[in-house]
Order: C-alpha cells, then sequence, then structure tokens
C-alpha cells in the first residue's frame, strides 16, 4: 500500500529536501505551510517538485485546524519540521519561539493522538539541546544544557514527543541533528551568509562582510544525507531517540577560510578580539570583520555529535564531510552570483 508523509514545514531547507527524498521512494507527499500573504516555495521550485506535492496551509498554535487536515490527510508518517529555528531571532522573540516551537509539537501530538495513534510521528530536535554540556562528543545520553529560547523550547518539544510515546503507545522518535547545511539553506544562517558573502566578493558585487565570533566549533553535515536518516527512524520496529551528526568539529574561521580558499583567496587574521579582521594575502585588503552585533547573549563553543547509535541501528552515516560539503554550497553561490 503507498505510504502517504504529512511534512510541517515543508517550505524549509529539510522539508524540501525530504519532500525529494519520500517522492523517490513513492509517497504521497503532503506539505503543510505557514500561511503568508505571499508563500515562498522556492526550495521547492529548486528541487523540482512543487507540483508533486500537495501543499496545505498549517498553524500550529490551532490544535483544531490539524486535527481537520491530519483527517483528511490520513497521513502514514508525520514529520514535524515546522518551528521558529534562527537562534538569534529567539532571544527577540522569546514568547513566539516558545509557542512556536515547543507548544506547537504537543498541538501536532495530540492531533495524531485524537485521529490515528497507528500514525509514525517525527519530530525534529536539535544539537542545541546540549548547550553548555561539558561532555564531548554528545551522544543520546548526554545531559541537556539549553542556551537559548529556540533551544529550551526545542526541550519542551523532545520531552513532549517522549510523553506522547510513553503515555498513548505513539510511534514517536526524535532526530537530534546537529548543525546540516547545504545550498538550499537561508541566506540568515551563518554558514549560508558566509558562503553568499564571498561568491559576492568573488564576483566584485561585495567588498567584505561582518561576522560574530570566529572560534565558535560546531559539527556540520550535509542536510540533503540527514533527511534519509529522519526516513530511517520511522522504519524501524521501536520508536527512540538519534543522534545525525559527522562526529567532526570545525570552527567558523576554518568555514570562512575554506571558503576562500575555493575561490584562490588566502586570508591572513590580524588583531583580536571585536578588532580583528581578514585580510586577503595578497591585495591587503579587508574582507571579514567581527562584529559583535551578531554575538549571541548565551554562546557555547563547541559542539561535536557521536552518531555510532545512528550507524548501529539505522545503518546510517554521513558520507558529505566539512570541505566537501562547504565545495557544494561555493559551487552553488558562485553559479546564483554569476
Amino acid at each position: 500500500m503507498k505510504k502517504t508523509a504529512f511534512i510541517t514545514g515543508i517550505t524549509s531547507q529539510d522539508g524540501a529536501y525530504l519532500a525529494h527524498l519520500l517522492l523517490n521512494k513513492d509517497y504521497t507527499v503532503v506539505g503543510g505551510f505557514r500561511g503568508l500573504s505571499n508563500p515562498v516555495f522556492s526550495r521547492l521550485d529548486e528541487l523540482g517538485i512543487t507540483n508533486k506535492i500537495r501543499l496545505v496551509e498549517i498553524d500550529l498554535l490551532d490544535s483544531g485546524n490539524l486535527t481537520t487536515i491530519i483527517k483528511e490527510v490520513k497521513p502514514t508518517e508525520v514529520y514535524n519540521l515546522a518551528a521558529q529555528s534562527f537562534v538569534s531571532h529567539s532571544f527577540r522573540n522569546p514568547v513566539l519561539t516558545g509557542n512556536v516551537t515547543g507548544i506547537g509539537v504537543t498541538n501536532l501530538l495530540e492531533a495524531v493522538r485524537m485521529t490515528d495513534k497507528g500514525i509514525r510521528f517525527y519530530q525534529a530536535s536539535t544539537s542545541e539541546l546540549f548547550g553548555k554540556t561539558q561532555q564531548f562528543p554528545q551522544n543520546e545520553e548526554t545531559p541537556f544544557y539549553p542556551c537559548s529560547p529556540y533551544a529550551v523550547a526545542k526541550l519542551y518539544g523532545y520531552w513532549m514527543t517522549i510523553n506522547y510515546r510513553e503515555s498513548y503507545n505513539i510511534f514517536a522518535s526524535t532526530g537530534i541533528l546537529f548543525n546540516h547545511e547545504s545550498p538550499l539553506r537561508g541566506i540568515e544562517f551563518v554558514t549560508r551568509k558566509i558562503t553568499d558573502a564571498v561568491a559576492r566578493i568573488h564576483s566584485g558585487k561585495l567588498d567584505s562582510f561582518d561576522i560574530g565570533n570566529l572560534d565558535v566549533k560546531r559539527d556540520w553535515g550535509y542536510a540533503k544525507e540527514y533527511v534519509e536518516g529522519m526516513w530511517k527512524m520511522l522504519q524501524t520496529d521501536k520508536p527512540d531517540a538519534y543522534v545525525i551528526a559527522t562526529n567532526e568539529a570545525h570552527s567558523v574561521r576554518e568555514w570562512i577560510e575554506t571558503c576562500f580558499n575555493i575561490i584562490g583567496t588566502t586570508i591572513i587574521w590580524e588583531g583580536s578580539g571585536v578588532n580583528e579582521t581578514g585580510r586577503d594575502e595578497k591585495t591587503g585588503q579587508v574582507r571579514v570583520k567581527v562584529n559583535p552585533d551578531f554575538f549571541r547573549p548565551a554562546e557555547f563553543n563547541l559542539t561535536i555529535g557521536d552518531y555510532s547509535k545512528a550507524r548501529r541501528e539505522l545503518g546510517w552515516e554521513p558520507e558529505t564531510k566539512f570541505a566537501k560539503l562547504i565545495e557544494i554550497m561555493m559551487r552553488a553561490d558562485l553559479k546564483r552570483n554569476e
């Protein structure tokens, strides 16, 4: 029997890649998006799948709306990817973030419970849960120490998913995904901000760009591969939580250097702290400036994920590591800026 997947956050990076994956697996895909006067489907368009998906407006804060949609769609699997997911924005809008990213999970789980407890449910979790933890690398047993309203809201959703699994016997799994990037990443995220800026510098459209903490280290993987981990979590015999990561950590400074290397430029760092700059070794021109406005109110300097459980139980592991990921993103942004 053909499966039907309902994906919230269908217009996001992960939503688009997951929809593409499931369509290739012969799923019927229904995508939920937030009602706006001008909804943006550019990521679905870029993958050439917009007209292959049924698109429906959803409101994660309206439990009645979600229940009606679940009853009508009759999904086999539900993937909840919708959230207010930009960390710095969560500090400026903590209540909105808590409602959408936290309470919204409960509303969707309740819609599943009231409609069909046989539906398999995936909750998108995040390495931001670990925050200031002192255990490295982080795995499914590492204590959580969230450091932003976004991470705290995600922690609520994480535990609510477990609660519905244990209270109502719903097949509900959580993917603790570490940072995952791609050419479809939003420009507001630091990785894509850098690849786009370096591409524009290469094309003569930009002289320099501002950045926050250069020495933050993150475990960065390829979103296109990470969504396969999501799918695999709902194909197992029992629901659980899984870390999806690369088990490598690299700094923002390394990301910048690698991007510039691709366009044949070596960056030389001068100064320190908020006065540090990155100069083009050949021309001496400043290309990177540190701007304290981009620092988080509460920062943690390192995340690195141990994905051994996912490899052992799901047969999942990353193929695209740091340098290759940056090359993929840089090539895409260079092409966009030609």
